[in-house]
């Protein structure tokens, strides 16, 4: 049973902030330490837009509802999905909801096993002393933290600067015979990568939000963007090759496809580094 913590520090101090250099990035510090310290709701719609021509950024972010150190880290997920304060960058996020917070008085209604075992696969791969959260990892190769905002902002940047394969999501629509039932079709470039690598389709909430009754958040309203609801893996990329395929995915009974976006992306088997990604939200 999975009971290894961190408790990473959610103050965000001014000296923090001042060694930030990039401007953009200083302007998201700026709204990340309004005063109020749990997560409000956005008014602003999130950042997706299939146009965006910076370069994609994975950014996955393993939490839980269950954990009092998380809330502070779903803040800086919003915030990087709301104001994209990378140049250059396409900040894809992803909320990935652990399982092995749920025994401790708090069941998070967003969790699944599939994302507490592919945090331990990043664990394996990164060579990660322990699973731990909330983490953030980048690009499939980097992890960060919000205690280390100087080094997540250079993490980003890095991820921003490496080369990526081109992904396309042609256009999300609704079945027309079946509302329950989500289509599109994706297709990439040709690897021209060393390694083989996986292509990934998620179904994702733009936004969730929870009372959480008990736990170490009880009493708390904790909001979350981009709550992954289904990660599958569609096909492979072999080496030298394309991807073209169609996809269908069933949503869950209540979704609401305008608060739906989808997300398809590659990343070296392991799993390792991203190869590439985009983000589209469905056409009502």
């Amino acid at each position: 049973m999975f009971r290894r913590r961190a408790k990473i520090r959610a103050m965000v101090s001014g000296r923090s902030a001042r060694m930030l250099s990039a401007v953009a990035f200083a302007v998201f510090l700026f709204q990340l330490t309004a005063p109020a310290q749990a997560p409000q709701p956005e008014t602003k719609a999130p950042a997706v837009d299939s146009s965006h021509t910076g370069v994609p950024v994975l950014v996955e972010l393993f939490t839980s509802e269950g954990c009092s150190s998380c809330p502070p880290a779903d803040v800086v997920l919003q915030k990087l999905d709301q104001y994209q304060p990378i140049p250059g960058a396409q900040l894809i996020v992803l909320s990935e909801h652990v399982t092995y917070w749920d025994h401790d008085g708090w069941k998070d209604p967003n969790s699944a096993q599939v994302f507490t075992d592919r945090q331990s696969s990043y664990e394996t791969a990164l060579g990660v002393k322990e699973l731990y959260t909330p983490q953030f990892i980048i690009d499939g190769t980097q992890v960060g933290q919000i205690g280390k905002l100087r080094e997540l902002e250079q993490e980003l940047n890095k991820a921003k600067d490496e080369s990526k394969l081109p992904v396309r999501i042609g256009e999300v629509t609704l079945d027309s015979s079946n509302p329950a039932v989500l289509r599109a079709h994706i297709e990439t470039d040709a690897n021209l990568d060393k390694h083989n690598a996986d292509v990934y389709v998620a179904l994702v909430l733009d936004h969730v939000e929870s009372q959480v009754l008990r736990g170490e958040n009880g009493g708390k309203h904790l909001v979350h963007v981009a709550v992954v609801q289904q990660l599958t893996k569609v096909g492979k990329l072999s080496k030298g090759k394309s991807f073209a395929q169609d996809v269908q995915l069933k949503l869950k009974p209540g979704d609401d496809p305008k608060n739906l976006r989808l997300v398809a992306f590659v990343q070296e088997s392991g799993p390792g580094k991203l190869l590439g990604a985009a983000v589209r939200k469905p056409v009502l």
